[in-house]
């Protein structure tokens, strides 16, 4: 048995980017304070994503590189690896991502978001690339928002490789007239909190999903057994940290191992690798 403690940052969308690095930085000296060997923040965080109804400055490369060197500053000090939702610029292009930082500050690297939502493309550009990582005893590969949603293959591609746990930086805000959920997975909800369930099971490993604290949102952050069995769930709009302890041994990897793929006439063919 190997377990690690893992947190995750429920907390408010930031006023700013600066106020979104202040909070980051808040958060993983709380994660210190609770023992945790890593945690997660939602979908560009820093500096706070661009939504329709919110207003972010123009991407800023310099005000990135200082935002990530403070951040991993902090995860340094205080020995917290990080899984940061955050921004870049490719070319020219902003791209949706996750840096991972190392509990010593180092850059462990960056997963770009691959599949974006319709509604994402006046904002962003998709990445091309899937990437495992590791934290001392803990491999784990990294799934943004609307791609762990309705691409299960992303979360089985990390699955296949070894990984114990996906994190799931999402961001999703209230919307005027929908329903308004006080438990994990209600069925009057839609099927986003039930798709949690489902990568983890389908996979058996966890499944770690963590979104902005904020009031009437319709997901909140959760840790799913590799069983599809919720272990910890965030009180919807509640800032504050969900922590929860993971037993690497659990996450077998045994269904994403056993997948193969079917071809038109039902014949078996050989192991998919997403």
């Amino acid at each position: 048995m190997t377990i690690v403690r893992i947190a995750l940052a429920n907390i408010t969308y930031p006023a700013s980017p600066d106020d979104a690095v202040a909070r980051v930085r808040r958060a993983i000296d709380d994660a210190a304070t609770q023992r945790a060997t890593i945690v997660c923040f939602p979908e560009c965080y820093v500096p706070g994503y661009r939504a329709p109804n919110k207003i972010v400055p123009p991407p800023d490369e310099k005000f990135l590189e200082r935002a990530w060197s403070d951040i991993a500053a902090a995860a340094g000090a205080a020995r917290v690896a990080v899984v940061l939702g955050t921004e870049r610029l490719v070319e020219g292009e902003p791209r949706i991502t996750a840096l991972v930082v190392n509990s010593d500050g180092t850059r462990a690297g960056f997963q770009d978001k691959t599949q974006l939502d319709p509604s994402e493309g006046d904002f962003y550009s998709p990445g091309c690339e899937r990437h495992i990582f590791e934290v001392g005893a803990l491999k784990f590969g990294i799934v943004i928002c609307h791609e762990g949603w309705r691409y299960p293959e992303t979360v089985r591609w990390a699955a296949r490789r070894g990984a114990h746990i996906v994190f799931h930086p999402h961001f999703g805000d209230a919307e005027p007239g929908a329903f308004r959920p006080t438990t994990f997975a209600d069925p009057r909800n839609t099927f986003h909190e039930a798709s949690m369930l489902c990568r983890a099971a389908e996979n058996s490993i966890y499944f770690a999903s963590v979104n902005c604290a904020s009031v009437g949102s319709p997901t909140t952050s959760a840790v799913v057994n590799p069983d599809g069995v919720v272990l910890a769930w965030q009180p919807y709009g509640v800032d504050g940290l969900l922590m929860a302890d993971i037993d690497t041994v659990a996450a077998t990897g045994l269904l994403a191992a056993r997948f193969r793929t079917v071809d038109a006439g039902g014949d078996q063919l050989s192991a998919h690798h997403p």
